[in-house]
């Protein structure tokens, strides 16, 4: 047994597994663990030539690169092939059928490519095949039905089309099934039910259709089930036998009817996601109803009732039909006042509507009315009670300030509730276009990771002057700025320690979710327009919350002329940095505009470093410092306090900052159509967390 996993061996380059060939000699070799190092360089083709006694070999999580030799299955009594977390390319070779005893494969997160060998079938000890995170393509082999000693099945972020086989369902010891993010068409097969010991199935993010089998009720041991962004409609099936479910998210498909009552009574239910469906009827306000943080249902737009944190309709309570006895003289009179009800109701909506015409002309005389696009806030609020909740505007109570106006942290007396208050500068030019936009995109979007808009005031002040003001909920951990760059900050505002590496790849996640949530699956597509850390927001658990929309357009009925006012004054000013290269030659908004803008967020988060910094100037940039800097150097550049936030030796953060680096470069592409798209932005940094997710907890043992 020769085992060295989590050191430091090695240097990321050629020749440092010179020593297999060497092991080829050790003809009693059972167990190789290298896992969890520096090693660089193609995988030796000797690889194929160590001793046929050997069962274990694990090659894991280092930078290794080419190929897996042909004949790698010489190595018939291999039981464990571990060679996941590297940067390996070519095919899957279809000699690993040979290696009938083979109980676990992994070959997750590298670069393969080509099919998924048919020859898997002929392992039919396998236990755990993972081939998650490649680039394999082409369809789920039928073969793979062979494997009845199957738990986990993971061919998840690869570019497999094609259905679900049904012998997939012949794989009773099944525990968990990932599939997600992949191009599969079709429909769940019907006796999905079969799986009995499923607890996760995973197969978001393709293209799968028709109704939801009922036999999912049957998968007894369910705790998770992902089944968002595909094109599933129908109802909701019967599944409220599978009560130790913990998470459901059927959101994006096309799903009707009402939200099945059962769910009230999951008890261990920790998030449940119906959004963006076409679900209707009234939505429950018990049991886990009670809690917004867990149920998301918007984007339904025939959904009413719940609680009042979901902002939904409320429900119109329709009255029994009353018993007539067959009397016709009864009918007389129902249908008389039913008509004379009608004929009122024809005309007070003529009277109203001819009232609204003329408040309408009226309207177009004056920009002192109050925007439409407030009509759909719940409370009002006064100028008068924004003054005494912020102690007269204090200075003390300021908490940022912007291109278009100054932000207050005020308590609103009447609900105990602290809140932020926006004042709008209206001497400003553009402030009033700038209020009409927030409101306009932040009216009827919904998603975690925005900041909510809760209520809004258009007033006079006590001069006489307009007054506009938005009221956010209050974010007490202050904006992303503030904590990447505590020096600039107030000593009695700085935050008492640094962000981890995790806690900001977990703010970046946030983030692209937001951006793929408005440029792909918002009824109305849309870009911010100046996303910078500033604008992103920290909540009590460090979940970020993007927010000003001052300068969001939506796509479809941009004002060109507008926008771009904005970008030759105060937008660039503000955002000299972020703003894509194409804005400052006439470019539209767009959402590559907003990926750019990203990329260079991205890539301040992890090296502490403003793209206005004084190092840049000239030919060199925040881009191009980090360009050069990659691959070996990613250390040389990042955030110092990263590297001091309690990492334990073995974790592989030189890697992990590389590939975040990567993104960050690759969604800073001077060309706009060669720029990431959002949905690829979040597919990788999630790849990232989850593989060194991984290494964290694996150092901690």
């Amino acid at each position: 047994m020769l085992i060295f996993n989590h050191n430091s061996l090695g240097s990321y380059s050629t020749g440092d597994l010179a020593f297999i060939g060497a092991l080829t000699n050790c003809t009693r070799l059972e167990i190789l663990e290298v896992a969890s190092n520096k090693l660089g360089g193609d995988l030796p083709t000797s690889i194929a030539n160590l001793s046929t006694n050997l069962n274990d070999l694990s090659l894991g999580k280092n930078l290794i690169t080419g190929s897996i030799p042909h004949n790698i299955g010489n190595l018939i009594n291999l039981q464990e092939f571990a060679i996941g977390g590297n940067m390996l390319t070519g095919p899957i070779p279809t000699s690993i059928g040979k290696i009938l005893g083979l109980r676990l494969l992994y070959l997750h997160t590298n670069r393969f490519s080509g099919e998924i060998p048919s020859s898997i079938g002929n392992l039919t000890w396998l236990e755990n095949l993972d081939v998650a995170n490649n680039s394999l393509e082409g369809t789920i082999p039928q073969s793979i039905g062979n494997c009845s000693s199957m738990l986990h099945l993971k061919i998840a972020s690869n570019k497999l089309n094609g259905t679900i086989p049904r012998e997939v369902l012949e794989i009773r010891s099944l525990i968990h099934l990932s599939m997600s993010n992949n191009y599969l068409i079709g429909s769940v097969p019907k006796d999905i039910g079969r799986l009995e010991n499923l607890v996760g199935l995973y197969a978001a993010h393709n293209k799968l259709s028709g109704e939801l089998p009922q036999s999912l009720g049957k998968c007894l041991s369910m705790v998770q089930l992902h089944l968002q962004e595909n094109s599933f409609d129908g109802t909701i099936p019967d599944i409220r036998r599978l009560v130790d479910v913990r998470a459901v998210d059927l959101s994006r498909n096309r799903l009707s009817g009402t939200i099945p009552e059962y769910f009230v009574n999951f008890s261990k239910l920790k998030y449940l996601n119906l959004s963006i469906n076409n679900l209707e009827g009234r939505v429950p306000a018990q049991g886990k109803f009670k809690n917004a943080t867990i149920v998301s249902v918007f984007g339904n737009q025939h959904l009413c009732g719940g609680i009042k944190e979901l902002k939904l309709k409320p429900c119109i309570v329709q009255e029994p039909p009353m018993e007539t006895k067959h009397s016709s003289r009864l009918k007389k009179v129902v249908i008389g006042v039913s008509v004379g009800i009608t004929l009122l109701l024809v005309l007070f909506t003529c009277l109203v509507s001819l009232r609204w015409f003329i408040k309408r002309k009226k309207q177009q005389h004056t920009d002192s009315t109050t925007p439409s696009s407030l009509e759909i806030l719940h409370e009002k609020i006064s100028y008068g009670d924004l003054r005494n909740a912020t102690d007269g505007f204090s200075s003390s109570n300021m908490i940022g300030s912007g291109s278009f106006g100054t932000v207050f942290k005020a308590l609103l007396p009447t609900e105990n509730k602290v809140v932020a208050v926006k004042v709008l500068n209206m001497q400003r030019r553009g402030a009033m276009k700038s209020f009409m936009a927030e409101c306009e995109s932040l009216k009827d979007i919904r998603h975690r990771n925005l900041v909510k808009l809760l209520t809004a005031c258009s007033s006079i002040d006590f001069q006489g002057n307009q007054f506009r003001a938005l009221i956010y909920e209050f974010m007490p951990n202050g904006s992303l700025d503030m904590w990447l760059h505590p020096e600039e900050v107030e000593e009695i505002r700085r935050p008492s320690r640094t962000l981890t590496l995790l806690e900001r790849l977990n703010i970046a996640i946030d983030v692209a979710s937001v951006l793929d949530y408005l440029h792909v699956h918002c009824h109305e597509p849309r870009a911010h327009c100046d996303l910078k850390p500033s604008n992103v927001l920290l909540d009590d658990d460090l979940t970020a919350h993007v927010s000003d929309f001052g300068l969001a357009r939506i796509l479809l009925k941009f004002d060109k002329e507008y926008f771009l006012n904005q970008l030759s004054s105060a937008g660039v000013r503000g955002t000299i940095g972020y703003a894509a290269p194409e804005y400052g030659t006439g470019g539209q908004p767009s959402i590559h505009g907003d990926v750019y803008s990203f990329g260079v967020l991205l890539l301040e988060m992890f090296t502490g470093k403003r793209p206005t910094n004084e190092l840049f100037g000239g030919n060199v940039t925040l881009c191009s410092y980090i360009k050069s800097a990659l691959p070996e150097q990613a250390l040389d550049v990042a955030d110092e306090s990263i590297l001091h936030s309690g990492l334990r030796v073995g974790f592989p953060i030189a890697e992990c900052l590389r590939l975040v680096f990567e993104v960050g470069l690759r969604c800073c592409e001077e060309s706009p159509t060669n720029r990431l798209a959002t949905s690829e932005v979040l597919k990788e940094l999630v790849s990232v967390k989850e593989r060194f997710f991984r290494a964290r907890r694996t150092t901690r043992r």
